[in-house]
């Protein structure tokens, strides 16, 4: 201690020597505000004592379970549907669910111009609900595992130019940890990645380039917020899954998929797909029950028996223009209805299945009674028939 109290350092003191842990949260911090605007004061959203382990594929009944459809990049009406549900504050976007339980069904990326500032955003709620004593839960869609794949057909100019902000600010978090040697930077997701795209137009290279980045195996992306995602869940007796299931995915075991699909997002499998994610009767493909009125139900029977306990399968992918419905006496349930502006600009609408098993439909269309009576006109097996329509909640 110098004279008038001052705190003299010797040079050797002036070095990066405490600062590797605080500095590297910091500029991660940094680099996820300037992404999303928001900030995360824990790294992994799963209350598991041990977070590296795979989370559980099946979780028993919550006393209030809600499901949400395909997003694709639209943020505006993925908060209304979230609102709707009574997830979050509109005002806020924070978790205002409680204890509820909430599963989304895929298919947050491609269509939109929102796709990054939805995943953090859902990020941000895993973390909220995990606190309050709830849950959110995300799983794979087909659009995510071509993105990972590396099959971007869907992503639009908005989608990419996203990426290409992200890239930016990714770049400067991985600089800025540079000008310390005590900090050890991960490694550069760009390397490899061709900084040309011939017959694509110039404008979009960058954004090309982010988007591999980001999303390929073990990208920082990929790896932080898509990697544990389930790609089907069980929770108490419904089955959650993207496009559907067959005998042989249950007969390969649902958490053996989700184990494969895991390990090759965190680049532990090559760059392929796992067999069960790819090729029309994959699991985030299939539409043989979420497809037109005339399901075959005897084989959905059959799948169902093999899943000990399950009582309904609930799936996305299939745009659903008269709204979430189910077929098969309600042993399938269809929830995309196209919210996004990239589909079909549809009103949202969730799924709730209380305690009890009864289920609802929470819409924001005041024309639902009028939908109910067309639909029971064609001879649709209605999720909610025009003779419980107090279990239709329609909200303003």
């Amino acid at each position: 201690m110098g004279e008038r109290g001052r705190i003299e350092m010797e040079p050797s003191d002036l070095n990066c020597r405490d600062l590797p842990p605080i500095l590297s949260s910091f500029v991660d911090a940094f680099v996820d505000f300037s992404v999303s605007g928001l900030f995360f004061s824990k790294p992994n959203p799963n209350p598991n004592p041990n977070p590296s382990a795979p989370p559980a594929t099946r979780l028993p009944a919550p006393g209030r379970l809600v499901s949400i459809g395909d997003l694709h990049g639209d943020l505006p009406k993925a908060l209304q549907a979230l609102s709707l549900a009574g997830l979050t504050d509109p005002a806020t976007t924070r978790w205002t669910g409680g204890g509820t339980v909430a599963v989304q069904v895929g298919d947050v990326l491609d269509r939109g111009g929102d796709e990054l500032r939805l995943v953090y955003l859902l990020h941000s709620l895993k973390l909220q609900a995990a606190a309050a004593g709830g849950a959110l839960h995300t799983i794979h869609g087909n659009h995510e595992i071509m993105n990972i794949s590396g099959d971007f057909r869907y992503a639009t100019p908005a989608g990419l130019d996203e990426f290409h902000r992200w890239a930016v600010w990714y770049r400067a978090g991985l600089a800025m940890k540079r000008l310390c040697p005590g900090v050890e930077p991960p490694p550069d997701p760009f390397k490899g990645i061709p900084k040309s795209f011939p017959g694509v137009r110039k404008e979009f290279w960058e954004g090309i380039r982010a988007r591999f980045a980001a999303l390929r195996p073990d990208g920082p992306i990929a790896r932080r917020f898509l990697a544990g995602n389930q790609t089907v869940l069980l929770v108490g007796d419904s089955v959650f899954v993207h496009g559907g299931l067959l005998q042989n995915h249950i007969q390969y075991g649902l958490e053996k998929i989700n184990e494969e699909v895991r390990d090759w997002i965190m680049g532990l499998k090559g760059r392929i797909s796992p067999v069960f994610v790819r090729g029309r009767d994959s699991v985030v493909w299939l539409r043989r029950f979420s497809e037109g009125l005339n399901c075959d139900c005897r084989q959905l029977e059959g799948v169902l028996e093999l899943i000990p306990g399950a009582r309904r399968v609930v799936m996305g992918h299939t745009i659903q223009d008269q709204g979430i419905n189910g077929v098969c006496e309600d042993r399938a349930i269809r929830i995309d209805v196209g919210l996004s502006k990239g589909c079909s600009d549809g009103l949202p609408e969730v799924l709730e299945i209380n305690g009890g098993g009864e289920l609802r439909i929470l819409t924001s269309n005041p024309l639902y009674a009028r939908r109910v009576v067309e639909e029971e006109k064609k001879g649709l097996a209605l999720l909610v028939p025009d003779t419980r329509m107090k279990e239709v909640e329609v909200k303003a």
